[in-house]
């Protein structure tokens, strides 16, 4: 079935792509109609690959690094087009579809192997929502990033970015509560597969770590809400520490002691 990506993914690159070239001329009523039927359509595109790759597969598409990445895509989306039309951001639109689509070409770039078959550990009863949660975790702070990309762009502008300061707290604030149900989950799962809740794997101190850096950002947001500069800086780090935390660690050597390396 993953043969059929890359005819889904160019589907929905191709639309996205262009969605985000109308999106330069968003002020025009038809444009914008445009805009949001190309990127729609794109979704589906990428929604339906999703579904068939489930049914193929006989199992949630849920266990390789590809997969997951389907997964963010998908959320990233959701998350960009509500926020779009709740408050009418286009820009916010533009870069949630923007950064989906990187994560679809990552996956035309480096496809990879999928079985039908789930090792022991994978079949529970906490292996979805475990994985659905942080790849909603996920998608809220790497949003909450290019907020603060913009933030920091508006800045040397000298333009405010109180607003969308405040707009990026809240997105880390919903990311952060899905990031918490991640550790948890995982903890109870460990504890059913493995016999405890946390070992201090490479993988477990790494999403700690995240989850700490995030904490830390909200607690600098709080105690010192002067430094702006200091805060959009802040974001683009967690952001970091969170793609080590979910691929970067594959490439570090003590990932290959890892339990949770399945792939």
């Amino acid at each position: 079935m993953w043969y059929y990506f890359e005819f889904f993914a160019l589907l929905s690159a191709g639309l996205w792509g262009l969605a985000l070239l109308f999106s330069l001329l968003m002020k025009k009523s038809l444009v914008k109609r445009l805009v949001e039927v190309f990127s729609i359509i794109g979704f589906l595109s990428l929604l339906a690959f999703i579904v068939l790759l489930w049914i193929n597969l006989q199992r949630p598409p849920m266990r390789t690094l590809g997969e997951t990445r389907l997964w963010y895509s998908f959320f990233l989306f959701i998350i960009g087009f509500v926020v779009y039309k709740r408050w009418n951001y286009p820009w916010f639109l533009s870069y949630s579809m923007f950064l989906a689509l990187v994560f679809v070409l990552l996956n035309l770039l480096k496809p990879e192997t999928h079985s039908k078959t789930l090792m022991p550990a994978l079949q529970s009863v906490w292996f979805v929502p475990h994985v659905i949660v942080y790849m909603i975790a996920y998608a809220f702070l790497g949003v909450s990033s290019l907020i603060g990309f913009k933030a920091l762009l508006d800045r040397h502008r000298n333009r405010s970015i109180t607003n969308l300061l405040q707009l990026a707290d809240n997105i880390v604030y919903i990311g952060f509560g899905f990031l918490t149900l991640g550790l948890i989950f995982g903890a109870l799962w460990a504890k059913e597969a493995w016999g405890h809740y946390w070992t201090w794997d490479p993988k477990e101190t790494w999403a700690f770590i995240t989850w700490a850096v995030y904490m830390l950002y909200m607690h600098l947001r709080y105690h010192k809400p002067h430094k702006t500069a200091q805060h959009t800086r802040w974001l683009a780090f967690a952001f970091l520490i969170l793609l080590i935390a979910w691929f970067g660690i594959n490439f570090l050597p003590a990932a290959q002691s890892s339990v949770h390396v399945y792939s």
